[in-house]
């Protein structure tokens, strides 16, 4: 397996990013850390062994990025409309600088996937739904998708329309919803242990997208499935087979 290690300053963000590709061909996957997570732990954790088949037949080719959420989200210490501002410049870098990397580095001439575990799927869900003229799919595992957890009652523009449950249902622009219909969304949770808050906002994320006129793959694994990486191992090979 082809695998490259870079550290590129971010301007946006004025501090240095690393990341890490995997493999040499197919489709880009944006791969997105659990909290407070690093570029290496997709491949500390097992993930990239996993997922190794699709990655050396060249189906898929994974770009794992470092985070910035305790500096942004879950610092909690900041004023929450500061986190709110800190992760609006984390989506600049992304979009502004990570993206165009990949995009030089790959030649890939469509659209990429997200995917991600726990706030990793938070990440995940929102860069897909905010941008899906860059993305056309997305596989998010054991996420939070709305504002209570990091914020309370806060709300300010910065939290409001960066938590997918705050401005999805307020949605009414063809274009987006457009591209969501045309895009494969695998939103999974298990019910098991430490799932209860993620198992709550995915069924109310399924609501939300029914609500839409959205299709999406909502999947509930078992009483046994927990919100632990063992089972992100199996849930991730089993829904990239469905999709590339």
């Amino acid at each position: 397996m082809n695998v490259e290690y870079y550290k590129l300053l971010s301007r946006r963000l004025g501090q240095d990013m690393e990341l890490k590709t995997y493999g040499h061909a197919g489709k880009p996957v944006v791969v997105f850390p659990s909290a407070c997570g690093r570029f290496y732990e997709f491949e500390d954790f097992g993930m990239v062994d996993a997922i190794a088949s699709f990655i050396e037949a060249g189906r898929v080719r994974l770009y794992t990025l470092d985070s910035i959420d305790c500096e942004a989200w879950l610092a909690h210490w900041m004023y929450p409309g500061d986190r709110g501002m800190r992760h609006e410049q984390y989506e600049d870098y992304v979009i502004h600088e990570a993206l165009p990397f990949i995009y030089e580095h790959s030649g890939y001439p469509g659209k990429y996937m997200t995917v991600g575990c726990s706030m990793g799927a938070y990440h995940a869900a929102n860069f897909f739904f905010k941008h899906p003229h860059r993305f056309d799919g997305v596989i998010a595992l054991s996420g939070l998708y709305g504002p209570e957890y990091f914020v309370g009652n806060y709300m300010d523009d910065t939290v409001y329309f960066n938590f997918p449950l705050c401005y999805l249902p307020r949605l009414t622009d063809p274009m987006y919803l457009d591209q969501f219909r045309r895009s494969q969304i695998i939103i999974c949770v298990g019910q098991g242990a430490w799932e209860e808050d993620s198992l709550r906002e995915t069924r109310a994320l399924e609501a939300t997208l029914r609500a839409l006129d959205v299709p999406a793959w909502f999947d509930y694994w078992g009483l046994d499935a927990s919100h632990d990486w063992p089972w992100w191992r199996k849930q991730l090979p089993y829904f990239l087979e469905k999709c590339v």
